[in-house]
């Protein structure tokens, strides 16, 4: 097998946020396992060290960079250090996000919801604009942000993480749609549905774990849809895939 096959996503540089843990982990270790050099995102750094030994082990390469996605100016910093080290960005997955606490809408405690907001969406944007002009130098640039069923079929008691996840969609698909005809930058929303992760946990803590799929499921679908290349704005419910 040459080269290019076994690596298909060899010599491309991608960002990973909340990559310390679930779907963001699985999803950094299998574009790594592809053949890209993953910067990796998340608050804390014991879990980033985890995994960028277990990429490094498996061939692969990373960078960990720890930060707050809710602060603006460390964003401008690592889209700062990213145009320094490779001038580019080929491929950004919008992962990190927080559920708050399943609440009646006229329940719902405002300075939670804030957070919530803060992280979910104008973080969102914030990553958008800074590692804009970073995504258009890329041969075929790729932002792919992570949703959730609700955002399009409302559920009671999720609507603040439901809301925070809408407005993403609509964000993401205006952006995709502002890059079609004027850069080769690409966008794509990927509803993972039910899948084995702390966050899910917390929100159906009976569930039996097993009885939905592992993240790295999620991991090799995301990676397996950058390789295959999409166009604006594509979407992507893995439960109708049958994953």
């Amino acid at each position: 097998m040459s080269d290019a096959a076994a690596k298909p996503l060899g010599g491309q540089i991608a960002l990973v946020t909340g990559a310390s843990r679930g779907i963001g982990a699985a999803t950094a270790a299998a574009l790594a396992a592809a053949g890209a050099h993953v910067i990796i995102t998340a608050r804390t750094a014991a879990g980033l060290e985890e995994l960028e030994d277990q990429i490094h082990e498996a061939g692969g390469s990373a960078t960990i960079a720890p930060l707050d996605l809710t602060d603006g100016d460390a964003i401008a910093r690592l889209a700062s250090a990213v145009a320094e080290r490779w001038q580019r960005l080929d491929i950004a997955i919008m992962n990190a996000a927080q559920l708050g606490t399943l609440t009646p809408v006229a329940a719902i405690d405002g300075k939670e919801f804030n957070r919530v907001l803060t992280l979910n969406l104008v973080a969102q944007q914030a990553l958008i604009a800074n590692f804009d002009p970073l995504l258009r130098r890329s041969a075929a640039g790729k932002l792919i942000a992570l949703t959730s069923s609700v955002a399009r079929n409302p559920r009671a008691y999720w609507g603040a993480y439901a809301a925070s996840k809408a407005a993403l969609e609509v964000l993401v698909t205006s952006y995709g749609d502002e890059m079609a005809n004027i850069s080769t930058v690409r966008t794509a929303i990927v509803d993972p549905g039910a899948t084995r992760t702390q966050m899910r946990a917390r929100a159906f803590p009976g569930e039996d774990g097993a009885s939905v799929k592992e993240p790295a499921i999620v991991g090799r679908a995301i990676t397996d849809l950058c390789i295959a290349g999409f166009n604006s704005t594509a979407f992507l419910e893995l439960s109708k895939h049958g994953i």
